[in-house]
C-alpha cells in the first residue's frame, strides 16, 4: 500500500536540489574563468607594441609641472595716484630705451609739488627770520654785557678812591665796604650775563639747527616727489617686448599699480611647482628636463621657494638653452627632476606593460611567440625602464598591456 511523502520532506529536497546546482554552476565559472588565458593562448601582431632590450643610461625622475616665464621681465608700476589719459603701445610691440608707453593725468600730483614748494620757500625764510631775530637777542645781551664791564670797571675806581680817602682822614670804613659790596655785586652779575649769553649761544644753535633739519625733510619730501613725478612719464628702461600695458583711458589708478610689463623674450626660465610630498627630494641645482610636445630641453633648477602654499611647492629652473625657439612665454610644460642615474644598463621603452612593482611578468617575443618571464625592475621614467635581470640585449619585448594573458605561460603572436 502507498505511503503519501509528507510535503515538508518534498520541499527540503528541491532545495538542497537546487543549492547543489547552484554550486555546480558557480564552480564551473571559476574554472572558465580561472583557464581564460589558458584558452586564449593567440594574439594579432597589430594589437600589441614591441620594444627591443638595448644597454644605455637611465635617469630616475619625479613628475611636475612648469611654465614658461620671461627670465628678465621689468614691472613698470605707477609712482603716483593719477588717471591714465592715453596707452602709446600694445601688447607684443618690441620698445626701445626711452620709448613712452603711457601718459598719465598727473595735474593733482603737480598742484601737491607746488604747495609743498611754497611751503619749503616759507620754512626758509622763517629760518632767515630766527638767525636775524637770534642774532639781534644775542647783539643785545653782549651790549649789556659790555656795559656791565665798564661799571665794574668804574665801581673798582671807586673801591680806591674810598681807601684813598680813608687813609687821608677823609673817608670811613664804611665807605669803603661799600663800594667793595657794590664792586662785587657788579662782578657777579657780570658773571651771570657771561652764562646767560653762552646758554644763548647754545640755543641759538640747536633752534637753527632743529628749523634746518626740519627744512631738509621738506626738501627731501620734496625731492622725492619730483621723482615721481618724472616717473610719471611712463617709458621704456630698456628694449624688450610689451606683454601687458593698461590701456583703460580714464581709469582711476593708485601708486603701486601695475602699468605696462617689459620682458626681453631673448631668454627664458621655467616656473615649477611640485607636491610638498617630495620636498625632501627638490633642492638647487638638480638636474631638471623640460618636454615640449616630442623636444626636450636641459637644465637645472637655481632655487627653491622656502614656503609651501596649498600643498605645493614653487622652483624656478635655468635653462641651458635659454633661448630656444621653442619656448613661448606662459606656455604650459612637463617638468622631470632627475633625482638618480644608471649608466650601461638594460634599459627598454616604457609602455602599459611595466605597470610599477620592482619584479614581475612580462612577455619576450621568441620565433612568432611570446613568453612569459619573470624580470626584476630598477629605475623608470618617462621614457625608459631599467630591467636588472630575467631579459638580454636584442630581446624584443612587448609594451603594451598583456593582463589578459598573466596565466599563460606562452601566447601565439599571429601576423
Amino acid at each position: 500500500m502507498d505511503k503519501e511523502i509528507a510535503l515538508e520532506v518534498t520541499s527540503a529536497k528541491r532545495k538542497k536540489t537546487a543549492l547543489v546546482v547552484v554550486i555546480v554552476i558557480a564552480v564551473l565559472v571559476f574554472a572558465i574563468w580561472l583557464l581564460r588565458g589558458y584558452i586564449k593562448s593567440s594574439i594579432n601582431r597589430s594589437e600589441i607594441t614591441v620594444a627591443t632590450v638595448e644597454v644605455g643610461n637611465i635617469e630616475n625622475t619625479l613628475n611636475a609641472s612648469g611654465e614658461v616665464l620671461p627670465e628678465f621681465e621689468e614691472i613698470i608700476t605707477s609712482p603716483i595716484n593719477a588717471s591714465i589719459k592715453s596707452a602709446l603701445a600694445d601688447a607684443g610691440n618690441k620698445v626701445k630705451p626711452g620709448q613712452s608707453l603711457l601718459t598719465l593725468d598727473k595735474s593733482a600730483t603737480q598742484t601737491d609739488f607746488e604747495k609743498q614748494k611754497f611751503q619749503l620757500e616759507t620754512k626758509r625764510a622763517e629760518i632767515a627770520k630766527s638767525k636775524l631775530d637770534l642774532d639781534k637777542s644775542f647783539y643785545d645781551i653782549k651790549s649789556n654785557n659790555d656795559i656791565k664791564q665798564l661799571r665794574i670797571s668804574n665801581l673798582a675806581d671807586a673801591v680806591e678812591n674810598a681807601k684813598r680817602l680813608y687813609k687821608a682822614g677823609g673817608g670811613t670804613r664804611e665807605g669803603i665796604e661799600q663800594a667793595e659790596l657794590n664792586l662785587k655785586v657788579a662782578q657777579l652779575e657780570k658773571k651771570q650775563l657771561e652764562n646767560e649769553i653762552k646758554s644763548k649761544q647754545q640755543t641759538m644753535q640747536i633752534e637753527i639747527r632743529e628749523a634746518q633739519i626740519a627744512a631738509d625733510i621738506q626738501q627731501n619730501d620734496l625731492n622725492a616727489l619730483q621723482r615721481k613725478l618724472d616717473l610719471a612719464n611712463v617709458i621704456a628702461t630698456r628694449a624688450g617686448v610689451v606683454t601687458y600695458v593698461n590701456k583703460n583711458i580714464g581709469a582711476t589708478i593708485h601708486e603701486g599699480e601695475t602699468l605696462a610689463r617689459i620682458a626681453d623674450l631673448g631668454s627664458f626660465k621655467i616656473q615649477g611647482s611640485i607636491s610638498d610630498n617630495s620636498a625632501d627630494q627638490v633642492h638647487s641645482g638638480l638636474p631638471v628636463i623640460v618636454r615640449i610636445n616630442d623636444a626636450q630641453l636641459r637644465g637645472h633648477v637655481s632655487n627653491v621657494s622656502p614656503s609651501v602654499q596649498n600643498s605645493i611647492i614653487s622652483f624656478e629652473v635655468q635653462l641651458d638653452d635659454r633661448a630656444s625657439k621653442l619656448l613661448r612665454p606662459n606656455m604650459k610644460v612637463d617638468v622631470f627632476l632627475v633625482t638618480a642615474m644608471h649608466s650601461k644598463i638594460m634599459r627598454v621603452a616604457n609602455g602599459p606593460a611595466f605597470k610599477g612593482p620592482t619584479v614581475q611578468d612580462i612577455f619576450v617575443l621568441n620565433n612568432g611567440k611570446a613568453e612569459r618571464r619573470t624580470v626584476h625592475i630598477g629605475l623608470t621614467n618617462f621614457d625608459f625602464v631599467e630591467i636588472e635581470s630575467g631579459v638580454k640585449p636584442g630581446d624584443v619585448v612587448i609594451t603594451s598591456d598583456m593582463s589578459e594573458y598573466k596565466n599563460s605561460k606562452e601566447v601565439t603572436v599571429k601576423n
